[in-house]
């Protein structure tokens, strides 16, 4: 089932490349043929003049040779004009409409599915890998039209000068291009090599950026620069590798060039004295039709080598993207009418070592909940099931009486939003950053800024600011109440908040947390390391989670009356 979604996926992007491609195809395949046609008649002009000049018999006028090669010029030009407006296009369009199915694809994946993967891999497929495939693959392919096309003329043309000279010039070049194409077979895999080899740069390179403020702190510069190093290393090794297969593939091209050239060039010269019907106009453009013969085999080899490599490419990036793409469930879920129950629910990251045991919980909808605990003891992953972020969990979990494993992820996904610490920010207008970059009707869009306490950030740095990369012109209390911002447009029945204040001073932490309690209509789940009292009498019910199980439940007060494991946290955090 995996390889034919894999396949699936495979022709897809394969059609990118043409869907709408047509026209720019054909032209490009015309322009191939007649520049091809237009170099093999050069040979035969040359061979006139050269006839000309040594005023053999029939030879022709040096004026009508002279029309003929202003008529070729003009037809050259013209369809290199030709070249010039489609080539482009072609590459252009087909590009575009395969990075754009890729990323496409890549958003279907459900929020488990993604977080097990590694996103360099994407990152190397859309950057680099699709560099490989516009240059081996794209005008590869339209470049191996030209020089097949330009082979076969040539080869036409040769055998009509003289057969037996073909035939001396096939023998000459029949080994290099035999070595070629052994040498060529190895561009594939090194091509993979360094496409692998380039997610792991790209990762390694990523972490150590994302975590610069975390390096310095711990003045881990030199072991880091290390890192960095080997990583650079090992991607410039596969590159040199890469690139030594194909300077071996030129070499013997050049090899086979010359030998072919002066081959051909003193086998002419004996048959023109040897009186066997050829003149030395007919050796010259022969020698000529040389090059048009020898170019293809000598850069042939390299083409279909780096058009194999850009299709293992592709299939690499269809392997990815059909990874980790389970069946769906078909239910939808809209608003959150009754609640969400948690039956006998178990949960590891790793084989018998559950994180959460046995876990029986009934959130009602439009109240708010407090998930209370020591560090480890489950509150994170506990959210993450809710949001499907795993679905290895054992027991049940109910929307409104509907299994989680049956809900179709979009609709869960529309249903709910989540709060996290690190707060996402494009970097792009507030507004942009609240919407999405969807269209909303704008009294919604205003309202959901006015409560989520927007407003006053909005009128002191207008519509157009720019957050910044990850929203770094904006204060940690400003990006979560974007986050609440964009919960109230969506209209979510269900709002989890995992620790979204932790990274906060008080005075902020409070505030956001205070924003949240004074959300109505919305089933708030709220992960959270602050124990104000103050906030914590406003919930509904806490829970309070100890390894991996439900240690105590119920308000504030009642908690404190039981004078158990609530109490000690509380009392440690005072």
């Amino acid at each position: 089932m995996k390889n034919d979604k894999k396949t699936e996926i495979k022709k897809q992007l394969i059609a990118c490349f043409y869907n709408g491609n047509r026209p720019a195809i054909a032209a490009e395949i015309m322009v191939s043929v007649v520049l091809a046609l237009a170099s093999v008649a050069i040979s035969r002009i040359l061979q006139e003049l050269m006839d000309t000049a040594a005023m053999a018999p029939g030879a022709k006028p040096v004026s009508q040779l002279l029309a003929a090669s202003g008529i070729l010029i003009c037809f050259f030009l013209s369809f290199q004009l030709l070249d010039y407006h489609a080539k482009p296009r072609f590459v252009r369009r087909a590009m575009q409409q395969y990075k754009d199915l890729a990323f496409r694809k890549m958003t279907e994946k459900n929020i488990s599915s993604f977080r097990i993967e590694n996103t360099s891999g994407y990152l190397s497929a859309l950057t680099n890998d699709a560099a490989s495939i516009e240059s081996g693959y794209l005008t590869g392919t339209l470049d191996m039209i030209n020089q097949i096309v330009n082979l076969i003329g040539a080869l036409a043309l040769m055998i009509w000068y003289s057969p037996l000279m073909t035939l001396i010039a096939a023998v000459i070049t029949i080994i290099p291009l035999i070595a070629s194409l052994l040498t060529g077979s190895r561009i594939a895999p090194a091509e993979r090599k360094v496409s692998e080899q380039n997610a792991e740069y790209t990762a390694t390179l990523s972490d150590c950026l994302n975590g610069f403020t975390v390096v310095k702190s711990f003045r881990a510069e030199k072991e880091v620069s290390e890192l960095f190093e080997k990583k650079n290393h090992e991607l410039e090794q596969h590159k040199f590798r890469r690139l030594r297969v194909m300077s071996m593939i030129g070499m013997i091209g050049g090899m086979t060039y010359i030998l072919a050239q002066m081959g051909v060039f003193f086998a002419g010269t004996y048959l023109v004295l040897t009186g066997h019907g050829l003149t030395a106009g007919m050796v010259m453009a022969f020698v000529n039709l040389m090059n048009n013969v020898l170019g293809p085999i000598g850069k042939l080899p390299g083409l279909f080598a780096s058009r194999k490599a850009a299709l293992g490419l592709v299939d690499k990036l269809a392997t990815a993207l059909a990874e980790n793409t389970g069946a769906e469930g078909k239910e939808e879920v809209k608003i959150l009418k009754n609640g969400i129950h948690l039956k006998d629910v178990s949960f590891g990251y790793e084989d018998d070592k559950d994180i959460l045991k046995n876990i029986n919980v009934f959130f009602e909808a439009g109240k708010s909940y407090a998930i209370v605990g020591g560090s480890g003891s489950g509150k994170s992953t506990l959210l993450n099931l809710l949001m499907a972020g795993s679905n290895k969990y054992r027991g049940n979990i109910e929307f409104d009486n509907t299994d989680l494993k049956d809900v179709n992820s979009d609709s869960l996904y529309g249903m709910i939003s989540m709060i996290q610490q690190n707060v996402f920010v494009f970097d792009a207008s507030i507004r942009e950053n609240v919407t999405m970059f969807r269209n909303f009707p704008k009294p919604d869009l205003d309202n959901a800024i006015s409560r989520a306490h927007l407003s006053e950030l909005l009128d002191t740095r207008g519509d157009d600011y720019r957050c910044g990369e990850n929203g770094k012109g904006l204060s940690g209390g400003e990006k979560q109440r974007i986050s609440i911002a964009r919960s109230l447009l969506r209209k979510s029945s269900v709002l989890l908040v995992d620790e979204a204040t932790a990274a906060l001073d008080a005075d902020t932490a409070y505030h956001v947390t205070q924003d949240i309690l004074d959300l109505n209509g919305v089933t708030r789940i709220v992960v959270t390391h602050s124990l104000e009292e103050s906030l914590l009498r406003q919930y509904d019910n806490i829970l309070v989670l100890r390894n991996g199980r439900i240690e105590e439940s119920g308000s504030f007060d009642k908690l404190m009356q039981n004078n158990g494991y609530f109490r000690a946290l509380y009392t440690v955090a005072q």
